[in-house]
């Protein structure tokens, strides 16, 4: 399984937002942004850690650092939950997950002590040039969003 590390340029990416529009790693050349990759949309975790996200949306804003979360679900389901917490950022279906693979953020996984393959929730920071400048795996959802914005600072 790939893993990313600081200092390694982020995989190209083409992925449909909630209104099915796409958004492509090449024309987010030249920003920073960050991309967080969940299992599943309103579920309770992912829930937790989205919300998180959008409550430090201006926060995030104020250091010109887009988010986008990253997820299986189409964009019935994100369109759903965005609405149904006010979250004011884009959600990106990656139904094949080739794109969670190729950060890493998808195969094996312990779960309840059992090995399984699904999404491994992880969060990069891509600066400006393609580069990882952060990168987490197997992240905890509680306080997430506020551990990314310092690793911003």
């Amino acid at each position: 399984m790939t893993r990313l590390s600081v200092g390694d340029t982020a995989p190209h990416f083409s992925l449909v937002n909630q209104d099915g529009k796409l958004v492509t790693s090449k024309e987010l050349r030249g920003s920073r942004y960050v991309l967080y990759f969940y299992p599943a949309d309103d579920t309770p975790g992912c829930t937790r850690e989205s919300c998180q996200f959008n409550d430090e949306r201006a926060a995030f804003e104020d250091r010109q650092t887009r988010v986008f979360g990253v997820s299986p679900d189409g964009s019935a389901s994100h369109v759903a939950f965005r609405n149904k917490y006010a979250l004011g950022f884009d959600l990106l279906s990656d139904p094949s997950k080739e794109t969670m693979a190729a950060f890493g953020a998808y195969g094996e996984k312990l779960n309840y002590g059992k090995t399984i393959v699904g999404v491994i929730r992880s969060t990069f920071v891509i600066g400006a040039d393609r580069n990882i400048e952060h990168a987490w795996y197997a992240v905890k959802t509680d306080g997430h969003a506020r551990r990314v914005l310092q690793a911003l600072d």
